[in-house]
């Protein structure tokens, strides 16, 4: 087997498209590389070299590609730090990253111009700030880390806390690779894949761009603020270059389903592999998606819903290639409270699980507590050496029996289950209470805004006093009404009382790039009064 390096710069035969912001333009991945070589010495000129950590914020231009195999081939560790995350000011995001970068010791900071600037200028200055655009080309370099080195250090942005950065090895990341070959059943002779994900999110940069490029198989690679300005764009674009392979998130699939509103693509999908995950998989974004692109021949065995996460490279198990997901109706009470129990497929109060098919070739998925509803351990050949610069986390997820992931499920029937993040669950009244089922039924209800959503604990470590805070629609609607169906909601799916709801501007609910609600940021913000709100509603005299 070729190791990560050769298969990178052995890619001749297909190419890479990349928007630059009104047109796609492209190159032949050996065109890639061989830039990147040459800034690879450009980079060699201003001290990067084997064991310098390089942080970056990547982008997907054309020159965040080159400028990752770059790093890489001038010897250095590639540190991908987060993107401005959704509601983050300025100043928090200049505080987030300078840490990092004093933190990953980085004698620079790469990435677009344009980016770079969003920083004020003391904090450029500290950093060394360096465009890709001004890194020069010089005589070709190629001495890339070893097999067992730290290659790239993963930062998350934080959907449940600060931000940590799982270390990766070429071993492991082409071990990742490897996997998603086999879990698709991909033909890199006959497969396109489409993406708009983020590089700076572990499914954009190693499902969606190292995949292709390890396989040398053509990529359409748009961008996130492409897609967010029109979600019509992702499957557009499959139409488009008859894209035969993409991955995406339950949030963007329900946005993409949502712009469509049954108009054509224009073409026939060739689509035969979606990979959904980087949050829980929703069966009702699923059936909707098929609606909304049946026209075009879209069929729900198309779509692999998945589970994955950066700590594992990325995944961990996915449905079969070309086989339905499978749909589980479960009692949400008892599932809160960590038991399983099916219920009847037409059950109102049901709460539909969907599986994440099995463990990917040479993974190994446990139960904390077998049987029940707990935190998910997973062995893999693709795991992370662990957190850069945090040894007492590292400890503390990465042990004997296997990482552990925080999320909570089960294996049923060999098919992993998700049931949401440790850290959604919460205490009330002695019961545990999934916070994350309440903010789906809230979702389904018509005029709020999809995703963006969040219940939140203000009670101090006291008795819980439960806000949910939420986007709207329509600016005009009835807010009284809307609290008050809410508070149905999750009386109704988790037995709890609401006692205030916080009806905010669109847009400033937090959420990470990959689109997951950053509750620990919502409640600091809710607390600060620096929440941008329409209204609120007391549930309590209301």
């Amino acid at each position: 087997m070729e190791s990560l390096w050769e298969s990178l710069l052995n890619a001749r035969r297909s190419r890479i498209h990349c928007w630059t912001g009104e047109r796609f333009t492209d190159a032949r991945w050996d065109e890639v590389a061989a830039d990147a070589a040459r800034m690879a010495g450009g980079l060699r000129a201003r001290g990067v070299g084997p064991g310098r950590t390089v942080a970056t914020v990547l982008t997907n231009s054309p020159l965040a590609v080159r400028g990752v195999l770059a790093v890489w081939l001038a010897g250095g560790t590639v540190a991908s730090l987060p993107v401005p995350a959704r509601g983050m000011s300025t100043a928090e995001y200049t505080e987030q990253i300078t840490g990092i970068c004093r933190r990953t010791g980085s004698p620079l900071l790469l990435g677009d111009g344009a980016v770079l600037a969003y920083l004020p200028e003391e904090a450029r200055a500290a950093t060394g700030c360096l465009a890709w655009e001004s890194v020069g080309r010089g005589s070709p370099v190629s001495e890339p880390p070893g097999d067992e080195d730290i290659a790239f250090i993963q930062y998350s942005s934080g959907s449940t806390g600060s931000p940590k950065g799982c270390m990766l090895t070429p071993r492991a990341i082409a071990a990742q690779l490897a996997m998603i070959l086999d879990m698709s059943d991909a033909d890199p002779a006959r497969e396109k894949v489409v993406s708009w994900l983020p590089l700076s999110h572990d499914m954009g940069m190693f499902g969606c761009l190292m995949f292709p490029w390890a396989y040398d198989m053509p990529l359409a690679l748009s961008t996130p603020e492409r897609f967010m300005m029109g979600g019509r764009s992702w499957f557009g674009d499959l139409a488009e270059f008859g894209g035969t392979m993409t991955a995406g998130t339950n949030t963007a699939l329900h946005v993409a389903s949502r712009a469509q509103r049954g108009r054509p693509l224009g073409r026939p999908l060739a689509l035969r592999t979606a990979i959904i995950g980087a949050e829980r998989v929703e069966r009702a974004t699923l059936q909707a998606a098929v609606t909304a692109f049946e026209g075009s021949g879209l069929s729900l065995d198309r779509f692999m819903p998945a589970y994955g996460m950066a700590e594992a490279t990325l995944a961990i198990s996915a449905t079969a290639p070309l086989a339905e997901p499978r749909f589980l109706a479960v009692d949400g009470t008892e599932l809160a409270d960590g038991r399983i129990a099916e219920t009847a497929p037409d059950d109102p109060a049901a709460t539909w699980l969907v599986g994440c098919g099995s463990p990917c070739r040479g993974v190994g998925v446990l139960e904390s507590r077998p049987g029940t509803v707990s935190e998910l351990l997973v062995r893999s050949p693709s795991l992370a050496a662990g957190y850069h610069g945090d040894p007492e986390r590292t400890a503390s997820r990465f042990t004997a029996r296997g990482l552990r992931t925080g999320d909570l499920g089960f294996v049923h029937d060999g098919e992993v289950f998700l049931a949401g993040r440790a850290d959604d669950v919460i205490s009330v009244g002695g019961r545990n209470v999934n916070l994350r089922e309440v903010e789906l039924a809230v979702d389904a209800l018509e005029p709020v805004q999809s995703g963006c959503s969040a219940v939140l604990d203000v009670g101090g470590g006291r008795a819980a006093r439960l806000v949910l805070v939420t986007e709207l629609r329509r600016r005009r609607a009835d807010v009284t009404a809307i609290a008050g169906a809410a508070a149905g909601m999750a009386q109704a799916k988790a037995g709890i009382v609401l006692d205030e709801c916080v009806f905010v501007e669109r847009g400033s609910v937090p959420k990470t790039p990959s689109g997951k609600v950053q509750r620990f940021r919502a409640r600091r913000l809710l607390l600060a009064g620096e929440l941008p709100t329409i209204a609120t509603v007391d549930l309590e005299t209301d």
